[in-house]
Formats: structure tokens, C-alpha cells, sequence
């Protein structure tokens, strides 16, 4: 018998944790769907400091909490909470830390600014669903990403961890979406990325570190990319064209579902 395929859902945003947008609906519909059509999913997001751990029944997971990570020379202690969409039957981990996640903003501050530490929060973010999927011991098929803060997903599962058995055979999949930010995130951000088996030609895009480029560096690294939103950056669209990469292009609310399970399924028996 065929064993189920795993697909592990990184994703900046899922509702009711945050506001509706697309990006959020997708967060939380996406995962009940494909389980529904028969595969296994987990599902990670940030923990940020506006969702309401009582109203939400989040609590600590103690065993999988505990681990620092290290960035730019820095140690931050990396704390598991969970909590359950019982109507899905569908459990969601937050990656969370008190100096990265305990404002009460996601990504911009009360005027509108985008946090100048967006840079760490977003390597903290991809490290620590890593991290704990070890700890969990289960090994994706597919990992789905979504927002530009899991562009790294790419990065650090091809580069540091493409070695350990648990993500070998692993297939990346990047949803573009217009969540575009402003200028450039931290000028040192090639200097932080770096980690075991990275090296300096694996960051050349980050030595300006603008949206499009982040993207860029996901698209190179990615095994398949879909387009999550109507109207994408023109830059990154002919890009995209170049790569030869697998695209599925933008898909409606009522057609998104099966196209992506099905493009799971292709990416997945692509001969690399």
C-alpha cells in the first residue's frame, strides 16, 4: 500500500489566529483540504504577540521547547506552543520567543513601519520549524511555503540540513504572493543567514536584500512555485519564466484545492 504523502505547511499567516486576508484563508483552509484528500499535514506559523493564547488555547509543548538558536553571535531560546482547529481535526505549532514575537504587531509596528528585525524573526521563524520537525521526527514529502518570511525554508533545507535523512528526499514548494515590503531588510542579512553548509555564493541575493530578492533566492531553490495571489511583482513574474521551475499559476477560492494537490503529486514524481 501506498504510504500517505506528508506535506508540511510553513505559513506567515493563518486564520482566526490573525486577521482574514487571502494569505490567511489559504493558511487554514489549504491544510484541512489536502488532508481531507488523503495526505498527512503539519502546519507552523509565527506566534505573534496579538494572538490571544487564552481565547486560542494555545500552551507550551515543554518537550519540544527549550533549544536555543544562534544568530548573528546571539543565543534565542525557541519556545513550542500548539493548539487545535478542532472543526478540521487539524493541530497548529507556533514558533515563538519573547524578544522576536511579544509585540503586539506582526510585521509592522502601530505607524505602519516595517520592524528592523523582520531580517531575524523570519531566519528565527524557518530555523525553528526545522528545529522542531526534527524533534518531531517526521519526515515531509513536500514542504509548502508561504509569505516571504519562509523564503529561507529553501535555503537552510537544501544547503545545512540536505544531509539529514529526515528532509533528503524533501520537495520545496513556494507560494509567491503581493505581500511586498519596502527597501531592504537588514544590510548584514547575508552575514546572519549563514549556517552550516551554506556558503557565500548560496547568498548573493542577500547582499541586497529587497523582496524581489528574497524571492529570487526561494525561486532558485525551489522545486516548484505557485502563484498565490491575482497580481505579482513584474520583476519576479519574469524571472520565474526563466527559471524552468514547475509553476502553477494564480487559482481562484473555489478551484485552488485540488490544483494543488495535484501539482504536489506532480512535483513529487518529478525525476530531479
Amino acid at each position: 500500500m501506498k504510504k500517505k504523502a506528508r506535506v508540511l505547511f510553513v505559513a506567515q499567516e493563518v486564520t482566526p489566529y490573525l486577521d482574514e486576508t487571502p494569505m490567511s484563508i489559504i493558511g487554514r483552509k489549504l491544510p484541512q483540504g489536502i488532508q481531507e484528500r488523503g495526505k498527512e499535514i503539519r502546519l507552523f506559523m509565527p506566534k505573534f504577540g496579538c494572538i490571544n493564547e487564552r481565547r486560542n488555547q494555545l500552551h507550551e509543548v515543554i518537550r519540544l521547547s527549550g533549544m536555543n538558536l544562534i544568530i548573528d553571535d546571539a543565543d534565542h531560546p525557541l519556545i513550542i506552543k500548539v493548539a487545535s482547529i478542532q472543526a478540521a481535526r487539524m493541530q497548529v505549532y507556533f514558533i515563538d520567543n519573547q524578544e522576536y514575537f511579544e509585540r503586539k504587531h506582526t510585521l509592522t509596528d502601530k505607524k505602519g513601519d516595517h520592524f528592523a528585525d523582520n531580517d531575524e524573526r523570519a531566519i528565527f521563524f524557518c530555523r525553528g520549524v526545522i528545529e522542531t520537525v526534527k524533534k518531531l521526527g517526521w519526515a515531509p514529502d513536500v514542504v509548502h511555503c508561504h509569505g516571504w518570511m519562509t523564503s529561507l525554508m529553501a535555503l537552510y533545507l537544501k544547503k545545512s540540513f540536505k544531509d539529514n535523512p529526515l528532509f533528503a528526499e524533501t520537495k520545496i514548494i513556494y507560494s509567491i504572493y503581493d505581500d511586498e515590503f519596502p527597501g531592504a531588510l537588514h544590510k548584514d542579512f547575508a552575514k546572519k543567514v549563514m549556517h552550516e553548509g551554506i556558503e557565500k555564493t548560496d547568498v548573493e541575493w542577500f547582499k541586497n536584500p529587497t523582496f524581489v530578492n528574497v524571492s529570487k533566492a526561494a525561486i532558485d531553490l525551489a522545486d516548484g512555485v505557485i502563484i498565490g495571489s491575482p497580481k505579482i511583482n513584474a520583476d519576479i513574474t519574469k524571472y520565474l519564466k526563466k527559471s524552468g521551475k514547475p509553476v502553477l499559476e494564480y487559482k481562484g477560492a473555489d478551484e485552488y484545492m485540488d490544483a494543488y494537490s495535484e501539482f504536489y503529486d506532480a512535483v513529487l514524481e518529478e525525476v530531479v
